[in-house]
């Protein structure tokens, strides 16, 4: 037996579930995605600069200067 992993759009899940259901196939395994902790982390630390630069009290990096980094 084969094991396949895939991402399903919102809106084509019920088609899909009602596919594999008429092929036959009965072991459905749904798991939720779910974000690293430290990802969340970093996201909320982003969110935190881009209002401290919008009222002043940070100074941000040009983008040329982020490219020039990468």
């Amino acid at each position: 037996m084969k094991k396949i992993t895939i991402m399903i759009p919102e809106h084509k899940y019920s088609f899909f579930l009602e596919l594999v259901k008429n092929l036959g196939l009965e072991k459905i395994k749904e798991e939720p995605i779910e974000a690293s902790q430290e990802a969340l982390d970093g996201l909320e630390q982003g969110f935190r600069e881009v209002k401290l630069i919008q009222e002043g009290k940070m100074k941000g990096t040009p983008l040329q200067e982020f490219l020039d980094e990468l």
